[in-house]
């Protein structure tokens, strides 16, 4: 077949496609184009699911009459310059743009109008593109002092069969949502607004610059939930600085929707994320739950290249090792701080299912509050017949209630708080020994009560908590298995016949570079040649195991993820099962001494709000919810 040139009209829609997917890569690269300009404001309009119609204005430097023309002409980009050497550098991109495909993309398949007034200019002018035909500047009215109003009509009016492949306009509508919700969290101090079918959706304002205006919008956008329940972080190592924010353990999701990566201030989607939360977050959540989090990594733009995608959606990194190694590491410290501090949402699932269910005894009948015993003396009201002192069950012994502290008794909770060493954990500010003290002051309080045999009831000075026995023993337990493994190392057992594993040879030689980090954790293999490992020694946490599945696991892990998480995982689910076992089981019966003790080593031992499995350990209702439960607030 002859090699023939396509004619500039294909081009233009060919270059289209892959930078304008759908209404919302459009309205991105708008809105990246504003950010570039300046603006610290920037309106956003959509109808029919942004195919019908989509206006973006913003309050940035605004565009000439001279240079409207160019705007829209192909590789026409105001974001590059040459060097003094008259090099165009690619690598070191400060701006969000940078290619110069987006208007004329957009004005190849829709119906493009562009009014703009230059900063310090009378006079505003426009210019229209249809289907790729481009008209002449003309004078044009313009609402604010400068910025630029970019209005898209019948979006792939140009490409029919591109409209084939739209979403319904609810799709396309929760996309743009999305889509600005993103630019929204990378840019806090930037207002936006959006709107959708005349409906608003977001009302933004701007932030001041900082954790503060950041962790602001990030509560506007994912819910204030998450400002209470989020971590702060904020790590540098060797010229990577990562900060954001983290929700706690027992703050998570069903999936991965809630996790955002920002580099250098661009939204981008990145598996290195979700390998590094999956392994932060290992041994805190079950396989399916998902921690919500917002992390913003800036570094050199020389280190990361963002040109490897149309869309600018994806970057790589020049070292993804140090990336992932920063992520999980500060997560993990983050987390670590955060002691044995549990969500709020747990206390406000617990509150609104009392809520739900608040409803009369069975058979009991209230009087009338205002005429009260003397409406029964004259036969208005019909007493119960049974009284709620005598329903069944209410005589039974439901708790055991414990005296109240002080004298010797204090003392004894005190020794058996202090006969406990944590080392390399965070422990709370208590009082010295000789100063008296209230133990209802104990971020736990004091355990009042044991009910039903499984949860320590305890008293704390503006409220109560609530605490599962055998989940926060479960996770003590737990986390001193951890510690005497990491110090120890991991036991090993030598397999009687070393089994060799094929692979694919790209495959072994990706698990055979991790051999030392894998001996580390109890696991021996060594080359067999191409495409295949020889495994000499297992963990002796595992048991009998299948070693040729598990190195086959590592070896996915390593592909996707960059890191043997599948052995980690089996360990700390074995030290998990040990511990469960080893733990206070529900049903047994614990005195104030051992409840105080308990209560007092999960205030000294990080991640002890929730157990192996995400699940809370502890609930802790404040004085003021409780009395509005009871109508006194």
């Amino acid at each position: 077949m002859p090699i023939r040139r396509l004619p500039p009209e294909t081009v233009n829609r060919i270059a289209a496609g892959e930078v304008v997917e759908r209404p919302a890569s459009a309205i991105k690269e708008l809105v990246d184009n504003a950010i570039d300009a300046g603006a610290s404001r920037i309106e956003v309009e959509a109808h029919g699911g942004g195919l019908t119609r989509i206006l973006v204005a913003d309050d940035g430097c605004g565009l000439s009459a001279d240079e409207l023309p160019v705007a829209i002409e192909r590789h026409a980009t105001s974001k590059l310059a040459p060097d003094e050497d008259g090099l165009w550098d690619l690598l070191r991109i400060h701006t969000m743009g940078f290619r110069g495909e987006a208007l004329p993309s957009i004005g190849s398949v829709a119906r493009l109008q562009i009014s703009s007034r230059a900063k310090g200019q009378q006079d505003a002018h426009s210019i229209l593109v249809e289907g790729g035909q481009v008209g002449d500047v003309a004078p044009a009215a313009f609402p604010g002092p400068h910025g630029a109003r970019i209005e898209v009509r019948d979006l792939f009016y140009a490409t029919p069969a591109r409209l084939k492949f739209m979403k319904s306009e609810r799709a396309e509508a929760l996309a743009i949502t999305e889509e600005i919700k993103r630019q929204a969290m990378a840019n806090e101090s930037v207002g936006f607004s959006l709107d959708i079918d005349g409906r608003k959706i977001l009302r933004l304002p701007a932030e001041h610059p900082g954790p503060q205006g950041r962790l602001a919008r990030l509560a506007a956008v994912l819910g204030r939930d998450f400002q209470d329940n989020a971590i702060e972080i904020d790590q540098l190592r060797d010229g990577v600085r990562l900060s954001g924010f983290a929700g706690l353990p027992t703050y998570n999701r069903g999936n991965a929707a809630h996790q955002y990566l920002f580099v250098n201030g661009r939204p981008v989607r990145d598996r290195l994320l979700q390998g590094a939360l999956r392994a932060a977050y290992a041994d805190f959540l079950a396989r399916d739950r998902h921690p919500t989090a917002a992390l913003y990594v800036t570094l050199d733009p020389t280190e990361v290249d963002v040109n490897v995608h149309p869309a600018k959606a994806e970057v790589r990194f020049r070292d993804p090792a140090l990336v992932r190694g920063l992520i999980v590491g500060a997560l993990r410290h983050a987390l670590a701080g955060a002691g044995h501090r549990a969500s709020t949402t747990v206390a406000n699932q617990a509150l609104d299912s009392i809520r739900a269910q608040q409803s009369p005894f069975p058979g009991y009948q209230p009087g009338p509050s205002p005429a009260g015993f003397s409406a029964w003396r004259e036969g208005g009201w019909t007493p119960p017949t049974q009284r709620p002192m005598d329903l069944p069950g209410l005589n039974e012994v439901s708790a055991r209630v414990e005296p109240s502290f002080g004298g010797e008794l204090a003392e004894v909770v005190r020794e058996a708080y202090t006969s406990v060493a944590f080392e390399d954990r965070p422990s709370p500010d208590y009082p010295p020994a000789a100063a008296p003290f209230d133990p209802v002051d104990f971020p736990l309080g004091a355990a009042r009560a044991q009910v039903h045999e499984t949860y320590i009831v305890a008293q704390t000075r503006d409220g109560m908590v609530i605490v599962d026995q055998h989940a926060a023993h479960e996770r003590l337990v737990y986390e001193r298995m951890k510690g005497e493994m990491a110090a120890g190392g991991v036991a090993r057992q030598t397999l009687l016949l070393p089994e060799v594993v094929d692979l694919d040879p790209a495959e072994a030689e990706r698990v055979v570079a991790r051999a030392a980090e894998l001996a580390s954790l109890g696991l021996v293999i060594e080359s067999f040649g191409p495409g295949a490992v020889l495994v000499r020694e297992t963990p002796a946490l595992l048991g009998k195991t299948d070693a040729a599945a598990l190195v086959r696991d590592i070896a996915d892990d390593l592909a996707e993820n960059g890191a043997a998480l599948a052995l980690k995982e089996r360990l700390e689910e074995v030290c998990s099962t040990m511990a469960c076992h080893g733990s206070v089981r529900a049903g047994r019966r614990l005195n104030g001494v051992e409840m105080n003790a308990l209560l007092r080593e999960m205030e000294a031992t990080p991640h002890s709000g929730q157990c192996n499995h995400g699940r809370p350990t502890y609930v802790e209702l404040k004085l003021a919810d409780i009395e509005k439960l009871f109508g006194r607030r």
